[in-house]
């Protein structure tokens, strides 16, 4: 559907035209309407589907639509990357409405605390924060939030699973009870429904292609050895320049740093980046990336959610992710709108059963690609499925008195001593 159908304001259509939107996807189709009918709304949509654009595009028009020249929209979101994000996709909309926003997010220095500040007291028409950046100005006092008409939960469950539920409650407390909420989430788990019971009223429901990864992304993994993975992706990435873009996530610092000097030894150009930098650096090294100047990026989780950088046609699980649901969001960085890409995974061999759950989340076997020649072999793909017959045969017997000392061997060797139980 067109965004011209949408009862969208003229001069908001005019701006996404120019950004060069013409057609509606399909969460912003359906959330749009819901959002210019003032329903508070919980939306499941993973990453990739155009979620932000389905909440600022109609808070922008409701804004127009009543002028205060005060805050009136507070955006919760997980990182200070998301916030940016969603900051410049705000500006990018509303330049030339005379509509402003402020991000406000931790790791900043003096100077930007003091920009905050003034944005927060003296009105910005759109706060976009993470929430212990904004309890620590609410702390202070000289924050007041009673002109907020409108709440917006971003990446929902991720912001729970950092462990921001009573942030997000203390937060919700500074600002009226009448007001619009939109929850904007990946997945529905039982604790993103227990949050929505408590903040939402009556809320609209919509669910766009839960957890599966876009059509345009080729998956591919790769069975090896811990000690190949490093070899294995500069073996992958040399020599191919038609990967122009590549971003690879480790699940360590660690992992990251020791990756990017292998590469950099191989005369890549590649910049890591993780909580360990500065935002300042890690502001510069995402613009390096996505201006082209940097090649590879290899990052850390913090990443997997939260940057919208288009155009990746390469990414590289250097680890299998430990939940199935972060490998989604992984992939989603590459296939952006109808776009295609690459996706590989390096498993080794205590990976497999959490690859597994992947495959079981996705509802498809990825191809497992035998490893480039010249390399050893890796491990083959194994498995291992508990036999629903299986029972432990003296699961309740009594022990008979022969039987003691064994038991009581197997019970000191393994701590089941019972210490501290009730």
């Amino acid at each position: 559907m067109e965004f011209s159908k949408l009862g969208i304001h003229n001069d908001i259509l005019d701006a996404i035209s120019y950004m060069g939107f013409k057609n509606a996807t399909p969460i912003q189709e359906q959330a749009i309407p819901e959002i210019l009918g003032r329903h508070d709304l919980i939306a499941c949509a993973q990453t990739g589907t155009g979620k932000t654009a389905a909440f600022v595009i109609p808070v922008l028009d409701l804004i127009m639509d009543h002028p205060s020249g005060e805050t009136t929209t507070l955006i919760l979101v997980p990182t200070r990357e998301l916030a940016v994000q969603i900051d410049q996709q705000v500006q990018g909309i509303a330049y030339g409405l005379g509509i402003h926003s402020i991000a406000i997010y931790g790791g900043s220095d003096g100077d930007d605390w003091g920009q905050q500040k003034r944005a927060l007291t003296q009105g910005a028409d759109i706060v976009i924060a993470t929430p212990g950046k904004l309890i620590a100005h609410l702390n202070l006092g000289y924050v007041k939030f009673d002109t907020i008409k409108y709440l917006i939960l971003d990446e929902a469950d991720r912001m729970l699973d950092i462990g921001f539920y009573d942030d997000i409650l203390k937060i919700i407390s500074f600002l009226p009870k009448e007001r619009q909420t939109l929850m904007f989430s990946a997945t529905m788990a039982p604790k993103i429904r227990t949050l929505a019971s408590k903040i939402l009223q009556k809320p609209h429901e919509i669910n766009i292609s839960m957890s599966k990864p876009a059509e345009g992304v080729l998956q591919a993994a790769y069975l090896c050895y811990e000690n190949q993975k490093i070899d294995l992706i500069n073996r992958l990435i040399s020599g191919k320049p038609e990967y122009n873009s590549i971003l690879i996530f480790c699940s360590t610092k660690k992992k990251v740093t020791e990756l990017a000097l292998s590469l950099k030894k191989n005369n890549l150009s590649v910049e890591p980046i993780s909580s360990d930098l500065e935002q300042t650096e890690r502001e510069k090294v995402l613009q390096a990336f996505k201006a082209r100047r940097t090649r590879i990026l290899v990052a850390t989780d913090v990443l997997s959610r939260g940057i919208d950088i288009k155009e990746i046609n390469l990414i590289i699980n250097f680890d299998v992710p430990h939940d199935a649901e972060d490998y989604v969001h992984r992939v989603g960085r590459t296939a952006r709108a109808d776009a295609t890409g690459v996706a590989l995974t390096l498993i080794n061999e205590k990976e497999m059963g959490k690859f597994h759950q992947i495959e079981k989340l996705i509802e498809r076997e990825v191809i497992k690609i035998p490893l480039p020649e010249g390399m050893n072999e890796g491990p083959e793909w194994k498995v291992f499925k508990p036999r629903k017959d299986f029972k432990r045969k003296n699961f309740g017997k009594k022990i008979r008195p022969t039987e003691k000392k064994g038991t009581q061997k197997f019970s000191k060797r393994h701590g089941n001593n019972n210490h501290g139980r009730g």
